[in-house]
């Protein structure tokens, strides 16, 4: 599933990707692995590519881009059409962590 984003960071507009791969490990384990790239250079998150919920891997993204002054402008947003029906729902029941006050 690839996530686009429209926004700034240190007040210079840009944007963002967010890459999320779902690994299914059996009918009751699963892991994602996030990605956050600037442009076409993917940057470095704080603790580790791989988390257990997806919830966990866009709380990741939300202290990452706190950390580093990035900002998401929420209405740009655009999904990739080549995606898992469950990953669409999973994604937006959960995006509300990018966006956290």
């Amino acid at each position: 599933m690839v996530i686009q984003y429209q926004g700034e960071q240190h007040g210079k507009k840009t944007n963002f990707t967010i890459r999320i791969i779902g690994n299914n490990l059996s009918k009751s384990s699963s892991n994602y692995q996030i990605d956050l790239l600037v442009g076409d250079k993917q940057l470095p998150t704080f603790t580790t590519s791989i988390h257990q919920s997806l919830s966990n891997c866009l709380k990741e993204i939300y202290l990452f881009r706190k950390h580093n002054g990035i900002k998401f402008d929420a209405s740009s947003e655009k999904v990739s059409p080549l995606l898992v029906p469950y990953d669409q729902v999973l994604y937006n029941y959960n995006k509300y962590a990018l966006f956290m006050a």
